[in-house]
């Protein structure tokens, strides 16, 4: 699903994604997942069509709009219950109405499967334009009463009264499926919050942290040398002298420009952008998505890092580079502080961050902050500060530091953060995704479980068993079913 969510834009590719993302500058969206590199290759399903309300909270207003969903009814046995994956922070992805370790739940529990679109990404457009005005409805709130409606006139209109719903959700989703449950305890009887971020917070140093660790469990020094190489980056960019050799060594678009710390930290970000979307999704068997660059894994870039014959540190990091543009096709890295901002700021439907850059931006900057900053010394890169990612805040949507630390301790009072009080929420997570560290690792109550998966990344479950799967994985999994089947009974 799509964290790396959280992050930078997107640029010289279109992306698409599922469950969750968030944009940088190689044309990719960091959102809880990153955005993603889709083939057009898209699963043919009917997409259908949901009047949902413009503001739950707000009874004198009756403005109404379309919101996109997708059925499954091939598993239905009567009487069954009714699954519902959660859509996230892009378009949702029908590929995951045949694929997907859910439907293989649905199969054995005669399960009716929905997908409903998140308001604001994909197809699901409840106003005119993405003005901050605009934005004003997008909200984990307003998300969670639009799942509430639906489950609610879907339930009437198909004759499902009595079924008992399971929420499914990955990333900033699986957030939502807790929360479902937690505040919606009436319409939903269990959920599967896989690699949840339940807990907001402003400053997030600790996902560069795991970072580290998930480098260095392939190879304790791949993580020193890329932290050399960030370093030898850092110290050259003191040097305008230096500027040429960079654009050609990181096949820049146009030569480098460094005016304001802005441009240096969008820069250095875009490249460590590469290492954190490999970590966050390593080895997760997506290709089904239709997304490209499944066969980069952390083994492949610290590789390069270790590749002596390549030259220094330096050089090495310069090779992941243009190798990770290579496998995105993308003809040359654009590292404009200036341009992406005014990919951000571009309030169209047909802008280049519609696809969910600048709505999930929104979302980090008025409630969740999530900002993966390199304020810790245990991690392996440099100049991208929590002051850089707060700027962005005032720059696209003239929210403010105060307004944004206000917004997170308002999510975590509203949700509670770690301390869930609900039933029946199992939470997976997998120990090389660096979102792990803001998930639920421990056993809050026998019926709030956490499954945390050795060794796999981001979502990891919720994808399709295969044969390499690591042995813990498919016992999350079968776990997973189990207490369906028991909550069900």
């Amino acid at each position: 699903m799509a964290f790396h969510g959280l992050g930078s834009l997107l640029r010289n590719v279109t992306v698409l994604v599922l469950l969750s993302v968030f944009v940088n500058g190689n044309g990719q969206f960091r959102g809880l997942r990153r955005f993603h590199h889709y083939s057009s290759q898209r699963t043919v399903l009917e997409e259908q069509w949901f009047t949902q309300r413009l503001d739950h909270f707000n009874g004198a207003d009756s403005r109404v709009w379309k919101q996109r969903y997708f059925v499954n009814e091939a598993f239905y046995k009567p009487g069954g219950p009714v699954f519902l994956m959660i859509g996230g922070e892009g378009p949702a992805n029908p590929a995951w109405m045949q694929n997907g370790s859910w439907l293989t739940y649905a199969q054995k529990l005669g399960a009716l499967c929905l997908m409903l679109e998140h308001r604001f990404y994909g197809e699901s457009h409840p106003t005119p334009d993405l003005s901050t005005d605009s934005l004003r409805f997008l909200s984990s709130r307003q998300a969670l009463a639009d799942l509430a409606h639906f489950r609610a006139v879907t339930a009437e209109t198909r004759g499902l009264a009595g079924r008992k719903w399971v929420a499914f959700g990955g990333s900033y989703p699986g957030s939502l499926a807790a929360w479902f449950r937690l505040k919606y305890p009436h319409l939903v009887h269990a959920s599967v919050a896989t690699s949840a971020p339940v807990h907001a917070t402003v400053n997030f140093p600790e996902y560069l942290e795991v970072v580290w660790r998930s480098l260095a469990s392939e190879n304790a020094e791949c993580p020193v040398m890329v932290k050399k190489a960030s370093s030898a980056l850092v110290e050259r960019l003191k040097d305008p002298k230096t500027y040429d050799n960079i654009t050609k060594d990181f096949n820049l678009c146009s030569k480098l420009q460094i005016q304001t710390e802005m441009d240096s930290a969008y820069f250095l970000e875009t490249l460590a952008g590469n290492f954190m979307d490999v970590v966050q999704y390593n080895e997760d068997n997506r290709g089904f998505e239709g997304v490209t660059g499944t066969n980069i894994t952390i083994k492949v870039l610290c590789g390069v890092m270790a590749d002596t014959s390549l030259g220094e540190p330096y050089a090495r990091y310069a090779a992941v580079a243009r190798l990770m543009m290579d496998t995105f096709s993308i003809k040359c890295m654009n590292v404009s502080y200036k341009s992406y901002l005014g990919d951000m700021t571009d309030t169209s439907w047909k802008g280049p961050a519609a696809g969910g850059g600048r709505q999930w931006f929104y979302q980090t900057c008025t409630e969740f902050g999530f900002y993966q900053s390199t304020d810790s010394p245990n991690q392996p890169f440099t100049g991208f500060p929590l002051a850089y990612h707060v700027k962005q805040c005032a720059d696209f949507y003239n929210v403010s530091a105060e307004q944004l630390a206000e917004a997170v301790a308002q999510t975590n009072e509203y949700y509670g953060g770690y301390d869930i009080r609900s039933t029946r929420i199992v939470l997976p997570n997998g120990s090389i995704d660096p979102w792990h560290a803001l998930g639920v690792t421990q056993d809050i109550t026998p019926d709030l479980p956490a499954v945390f998966i050795k060794g796999t990344a981001h979502c990891a479950n919720m994808y399709p068993a295969r044969s390499q799967d690591l042995p813990q994985l498919a016992l999350a999994r079968d776990h997973v079913f189990l207490l369906l089947q028991r909550w069900l009974k």
